[in-house]
């Protein structure tokens, strides 16, 4: 047995076919090489309902007919648009005037914008697997699509998939991306899956990756329970005061965990059939009969264990395993844990209704009320109906989205690229401007969630969500950003009056609720809890992600919409936008660091927050010349800035926290750019220097193309935002032109 078993172990490492009695008796044959299939991709359409996103295939010609495809739709699958080349520019309002009128021809009927928002490698498995688990149909040509996306994603060298699509390969990204392959109808004798299973037996095999994918790997059947590190329901049951409660995490990891505690207690398994046995046979580097689950619980390879468990947690997770779960828990209290914990995902489905948060926790919920309420229920045909808007389709195929859209953030940056370029009262960008208004008017949300205190909800009435109003999830710079566009068209540029003064109050009443006792202010609610939480971080591959932070971007947003709002309304709680609008200056000096950046969480890295903090100090009034923490942060970015005057920094200064260069990207020079126009950088020939490499990578068109990826979150993740490409730089060659009086540069 003992050599059966190593010779076994040895071509499971070197990802050899794992079935060769197929290949032996010929009733597969193994293809020289791996054709990818396809759908035509023709036939692809991209609707929008009150911003509502979903991508639809057309199978009849007559359908086809019947709903032409619009130039958004082949803009977005990188089909030919047969637009004609505009004339050169040769100043840099020339190139924002071009610039528009490419971009304005993507605004969709609402008056939003849509995009990519992908990047992580993790959200697409999550959401088949809610699919797979559940019974529910999964189209063939979003299968199709799927697989030619993770195909296109895999890491040519080494045959893995990583954590997002800049990153190296990962057991974590190769774990979950060779399963979801194989569920949607990979062969294992593929070239590439055998590859791709080489590589996953050389990071160590499906034991090996976090906690994430050992969830969801017992669910499927793929791994016993006992390879999960615990997630108590009965955490949900402690007092408010208990300082680890979970409302006090931040509002992702919390919604996460929510379903994925209510699951684990029930150790639900998906029934197994005949795909399942065989993967089981696919992803470790022994036969699944031999592998000891139980010794591999806190088992994480290095390239994902980006924030290793703490003592006190493995403590606590030990206890949990040997002592709390067979000795002293009892069936009432697993099941008022259980109860209590569904009567809050309900809850949350509810309030969003059914579009969730985010993918990660849309599809555990979704299958947490397939579990509770059965196949037939209406919560789980709600989810059905509501997960595809998180799908997105491009030239490399459908991927999932990080949230179900950027649709609220992108149009209120456009309104507000478009005013400091000085061109919100030109007729010409009026029409698309009031539609984009018009939008903005239709997500505000209106009212708070139901019970909201119970839930755990921060308020929201006023406030704008990320997305879109159905999501309605509360976010500071979100809401800050639609806020100063709104007054910017309705105050400063004459536009109709869509929201009214009421409703503009509500929305500052709710930012100065969102403040926190240093000054600067979080993403979707004051921070709750103590960092020491990190300490019980159990997602391994995250930093930064049990509680709220404060954030340069965040405060920022929210300082300056508070400002340009008191400049309109004087006299509306003066005092209370003062006391935040001193605090939120504190906190951005405090935040400074030593070399005069500012660390950034939401967007690479140290120039993105360079731009937004400075831009906090300049509403200030402080500028180059009159104050230290102005120079030290100029003289910071001026430092980083490339021969060919352009700025590139790396996603790697996210991960260690050191400024990390990378080749000149047009987004980051712009970001640059705003930032030293806003403190009155005194040397234009740095500045002129950025805006020529931006200019001069302007196609005849008037779009920019897409570089490197431009955003993250919690440290680790990287995330796509195409649209920065065209309102980053928009407003930068405005600001520039309006100081410099557009100067020819061509």
């Amino acid at each position: 047995m003992a050599s059966l078993h190593q010779s076994k172990a040895n071509g499971y490492a070197n990802g050899n076919a794992i079935h060769p009695e197929k290949r032996q008796n010929g009733s597969m044959t193994i293809p020289a090489s791996s054709e990818q299939e396809s759908t035509d991709i023709n036939r692809w359409r991209l609707k929008d309902d009150h911003g509502c996103q979903t991508w639809h295939y057309l199978e009849d010609d007559e359908q086809v007919q019947a709903w032409p495809q619009s130039i958004a739709d082949r803009y977005h699958l990188s089909l030919p648009l047969n637009l004609p080349d505009l004339p050169p520019p040769e100043t840099p309002l020339d190139s924002v005037q071009n610039a528009l009128s490419f971009f304005s021809q993507l605004q969709l009927p609402p008056g939003n914008w849509a995009c990519e928002y992908g990047g992580p490698m993790f959200l697409l498995p999550g959401l088949v697997f809610a699919w797979y688990t559940t019974s529910t149909p999964i189209p063939a040509p979003i299968a199709t699509e799927m697989k030619r996306y993770l195909f296109a994603r895999q890491s040519p060298e080494d045959g893995g998939w990583g954590l997002h699509i800049e990153g190296e390969s990962t057991a974590y990204g190769t774990t979950m991306t060779y399963v979801v392959l194989r569920l949607l109808g990979a062969g294992e004798e593929d070239e590439r899956m055998i590859k791709a299973r080489g590589m996953l037996h050389r990071l160590g095999g499906a034991v090996m990756g976090p906690h994430w994918a050992k969830f969801w790997l017992a669910v499927l059947g793929l791994m016993e329970w006992e390879a999960v590190n615990p997630v108590p329901p009965e955490l949900w049951l402690l007092p408010d005061w208990v300082p680890i409660a979970p409302w006090r995490w931040w509002t992702h990891m919390r919604q996460v965990f929510l379903p994925m505690s209510y699951i684990y207690s029930t150790k639900w398994v998906f029934p197994q059939n005949s795909l399942i046995r065989q993967i089981r046979e696919e992803i470790y580097t022994e036969p699944y009969s031999y592998v000891k689950f139980s010794h591999h619980r806190n088992c994480i390879h290095a390239r994902d264990n980006y924030h290793p468990k703490s003592l006190i947690l493995r403590i606590i997770n030990w206890i949990l395993v040997w002592i709390w779960f067979p000795l002293l828990r009892t069936n009432h209290i697993k099941q008022w844990a259980e109860d209590w914990t569904y009567e809050l995902i309900h809850r949350e489905d509810e309030n969003t209704d059914y579009a969730n948060l985010a993918p990660v926790n849309g599809a555990i919920n979704t299958l947490a009320c397939y579990i509770h309420d059965g196949p037939d229920s209406y919560t789980l045909r709600r989810h059905r109906e509501r997960l595809p808007e998180f799908l997105w389709m491009k030239n490399e195929g459908m991927l999932v989205n990080g949230t179900n859209g950027v649709q609220t953030w992108d149009t209120s940056f456009l309104i507000e690229a478009v005013a400091d370029a000085g061109l919100a009262s030109d007729m010409k960008w009026r029409p698309m401007l009031s539609k984009a208004l018009a939008f903005l008017e239709d997500q505000q949300m209106l009212e708070d969630c139901h019970e909201q205190a119970i839930s755990y909800r921060q308020q929201r009435k006023g406030a704008w969500a990320f997305s879109t109003k159905v999501q309605g999830y509360t976010v500071s710079d979100t809401t800050s950003g639609a806020l100063k566009a709104i007054l910017m068209l309705q105050k400063e540029h004459h536009y109709p009056t869509l929201v009214s003064d009421s409703r503009i109050q509500d929305a500052i009443d709710t930012l100065l609720t969102m403040q926190n006792p240093s000054g600067g202010f979080a993403s979707y609610e004051p921070q709750r809890g103590s960092e020491l939480l990190e300490h019980l971080n159990a997602a391994e591959v995250f930093g930064r992600i049990m509680v709220e932070y404060d954030y340069p971007e965040c405060s920022t947003a929210v300082a300056t919409a508070l400002r340009l709002f008191s400049k309109h309304y004087p006299s509306y709680r003066s005092a209370d936008i003062s006391r935040a609008l001193d605090g939120a200056l504190q906190y951005i000096c405090k935040a400074q660091r030593s070399d005069g950046s500012w660390y950034g969480s939401w967007g690479i890295c140290f120039t993105y927050a360079g731009m937004f903090a400075l831009e906090a100090l300049a509403s200030a009034g402080e500028t180059y010349t009159n104050s230290a923490d102005v120079r030290k942060g100029c003289d910071f970015l001026v430092a980083k800035q490339r021969d060919d005057g352009g700025w590139g920094e790396s996603y790697k200064s996210c991960e260690t926290g050191v400024y990390s260069q990378r080749e000149s990207q047009v987004v980051m020079t712009s970001w640059a750019i705003i930032a030293l126009i806003a403190v009155d950088f005194p040397d234009r020939n740095v500045i002129e220097r950025a805006v020529r490499l931006i200019m001069g990578r302007q196609q005849g068109n008037g779009e920019w193309l897409q570089e490197g990826i431009e955003g993250v979150f919690n440290k680790s993740v990287m995330i796509s935002y195409p649209n920065y490409k065209f309102y980053w730089p928009i407003k930068a060659l405005g600001l520039f032109a309006r100081r410099y009086e557009n100067p020819t540069i061509f």
